[in-house]
């Protein structure tokens, strides 16, 4: 193992520069050259390459966002663009590849897998939606990130006796929203996972509260559930209660990590660099019960992972009066 790839690629978690500083930190401990491949996929294909050595990744363990940037590659889902995607790698000299992102970084690193290229994965998603681990980079900073906001949103909430319906991201899975919505005390929590939930359940909880004095109302929407705007209006249509929608939108993905992202992207990054010398590739990394494992590609992804069903149970729970 003498020269590795680093790219990241999807959408960009808080906690990804540090592993990133990870993997060349470790590699160049071990005398293996870092190239760093800019924009993920499409970096590859284009030849959009740098060369790290560790005096490039000072600095990195405490900034948001990547360092190599990242961006979307219809040209890789092809076959023609894996086939050049693996001479890209032959033609740098790429003994292994380590992919950093969710479940569509991985598909294309199973694919170049298949072509013989040594792949590496890393979750990186503030979804927190990838089934081999239990914890995903970038989940913490985004919850904190979503709790800071509304804890500042429910000065005016209390202000004005407002209900305030608040989105947060997620794409298709609730772990976001839940865990946001158990630290903020919101009144309900409405996610895909179980979207059966009747919102005139919810009105009723709310009318009954506001009989027992309570003012302001926060209610937690995951973007994958449906639209929060709908949810206000019913609200304010049903208990003429004044309902105003924030979506937190992209800020979620921003930010310096906090600590638990920081030290689970080193222990991730070093956690790939010693599979690589040991010879055991074309893995995704996982955290399992606070320890590192690691599955195949293609095992990782059939995994799913479930919303606990306790947590939301806690989240229901804990908001009644």
């Amino acid at each position: 193992m003498n020269r590795i790839g680093i790219l990241t690629s999807g959408g960009d978690a808080p906690g990804m520069n540090a592993a990133i500083r990870a993997i060349v930190r470790e590699a160049r401990h071990r005398n293996i050259d870092c190239l760093g491949i800019r924009r993920g996929y499409n970096g590859l294909l284009n030849g959009d390459v740098i060369e790290l050595k560790s005096n490039d990744v000072n600095g990195l363990l405490t900034r948001g966002g990547t360092a190599l940037f990242t961006a979307r590659c219809q040209e890789f889902i092809t076959p023609e663009g894996v086939e050049k995607g693996y001479n890209a790698c032959k033609y740098l000299g790429l003994d292994g590849v380590v992919a950093i992102g969710g479940d569509g970084t991985f598909r294309g690193a199973l694919d170049l897998s298949r072509m013989g290229v040594n792949m590496m994965c890393l979750p990186a998603t503030i979804d927190n939606d990838i089934g081999c681990t239990n914890y995903s980079i970038g989940f913490d900073t985004a919850c904190n990130t979503a709790i800071d906001a509304i804890d500042k949103l429910r000065d005016t909430m209390q202000s004005h006796e407002r209900c305030s319906v608040v989105e947060v991201m997620g794409r298709d899975a609730g772990h976001l929203a839940v865990y946001v919505g158990i630290a903020t005390g919101a009144v309900a929590t409405l996610v895909p996972e179980y979207s059966d939930v009747c919102e005139e359940t919810l009105i009723e909880k709310i009318r009954a509260e506001r009989t027992r004095g309570r003012t302001h109302f926060l209610i937690i929407v995951a973007e994958g559930f449906g639209k929060a705007e709908t949810v206000a209006q019913n609200v304010s249509a049903a208990t003429g209660i004044d309902s105003r929608v924030t979506i937190l939108g992209h800020i979620q993905r921003g930010g310096s990590p906090t600590a638990r992202d920081r030290v689970t992207a080193s222990r991730m990054g070093r956690h790939a660099v010693l599979n690589m010398l040991e010879g055991k590739c074309n893995r995704v990394v996982g955290v399992i019960d606070g320890n590192m494992q690691d599955f195949a590609i293609e095992e990782a992804l059939k995994m799913k992972r479930a919303l606990q069903r306790s947590m939301y149970d806690t989240a229901i729970e804990l908001a009644s009066m």
